[in-house]
């Protein structure tokens, strides 16, 4: 089988393209180059591309380099700033992953001739009665199938996950094994485009201005105040500008059209469900109960599924959970937690 293996210059990516090769198929590596800007984080620097070219070499498969930073930019980046200019709180590398890694690295792979992509996330795709399931990977403190939700049975017919099956530490174990560069190399922390040093406080202050925004309690009563509205999430507890000493107070609310921040106990942070709009399902839609991620290591919890009209879940905590914020991903689950049922963007205000 011929296989585009998607290269981050992590070790996972790097050790699946070994385990491909040595399985005996044509393996090709590609690297794509998406944030020309600055980067100490993630997986976009100049030297991750040097780690995962060389790591090619030591495996002894081609190489290619595919950019598409127009593409990142457009899907990844611009919504990234806009979001925040909503009030809304993104998650990028779901939709690099939604728009970018697997969309357009998939149409290349096709256009080229590629029976399959491959990337070292760690999720697995099984098959069940002649359908596609995706699958939580064999180290769950590693799993990442919850930033692989969006992927369809088309997708899955034509994705491979090799490390899926691995614990990380034998996926390290592995590429000492196979003498890959990439052996002790730290896995990528972060959002690729914001750097450690400015954080996202630099990157958006570059590109939009920050708006003051007053802080008040559920009744209405002024707090305070926040330099910048467009840097409030919800569920915030620093970084609010409230006197020291008081009680705990948590981000309620967040009206970016009144410049307002709601702030209350923890109490009030507590929510009986959520609407999620923009679903994708791995298969065919369903009701029911489920359990429900909201983060990627979120603990998965027990809720009740509605289907409603254009793309649309209602889900029903069985227990009252802390608030979501707006535009973060709500990945379904079945009972067992072992599989990925469907997901979609958070828009319950």
């Amino acid at each position: 089988m011929r296989v585009m293996v998607a290269m981050s210059g992590g070790v996972d990516s790097s050790v699946a393209a070994a385990l491909l090769a040595r399985q005996g198929h044509d393996v090709v590596g590609v690297t794509m180059r998406l944030w020309g800007g600055e980067s100490d984080t993630g997986c976009c620097s100049v030297s991750d591309v040097d780690d995962a070219r060389r790591a090619a070499d030591e495996i002894g498969i081609e190489h290619l380099v595919f950019n598409f930073s127009d593409d990142f930019n457009t899907h990844v980046v611009d919504p990234y700033v806009a979001a925040h200019v909503a009030g809304a709180t993104p998650n990028p590398c779901i939709e690099c992953n939604r728009k970018v890694k697997f969309a357009r690295l998939s149409e290349r792979a096709e256009v080229l001739g590629f029976d399959a992509v491959a990337t070292g996330h760690h999720a697995r795709v099984a098959v069940v009665d002649s359908r596609f399931r995706l699958e939580r990977g064999a180290d769950r403190a590693k799993d990442q199938s919850y930033v692989v939700h969006m992927l369809g049975q088309y997708d899955l017919a034509r994705t491979l996950f090799p490390v899926g099956d691995y614990a990380k530490s034998d996926v390290r174990r592995l590429a000492g094994e196979l003498g890959l560069r990439t052996a002790q190399k730290p896995d990528s922390q972060d959002v690729c485009f914001i750097t450690s040093t400015g954080g996202r406080t630099e990157f958006l202050g570059r590109r939009i201005p920050f708006s003051p925004a007053t802080v008040v309690d559920s009744d209405g009563a002024v707090l305070g105040a926040v330099p910048a509205v467009e840097l409030v999430t919800v569920g915030q507890r620093k970084g609010l500008g409230l006197p020291g000493g008081g009680p705990k107070r948590f981000v309620l609310s967040v009206d970016r059209s009144t410049s307002t921040v709601v702030v209350g106990d923890e109490s009030e942070l507590m929510d009986d469900g959520l609407t999620v709009t923009g679903m994708t399902w791995i298969d065919d839609a369903c009701d029911g109960d489920v359990l429900v991620q909201v983060s990627a290591h979120g603990t998965p919890q027990p809720a009740t599924a509605f289907v409603e009209p254009v793309g649309r879940v209602r889900v029903e905590w069985v227990a009252p959970q802390r608030r979501v914020a707006i535009g973060q991903s709500v990945v379904l689950y079945d009972l067992s937690d072992r599989y990925v049922l469907g997901g979609g963007i958070n828009a319950t205000v």
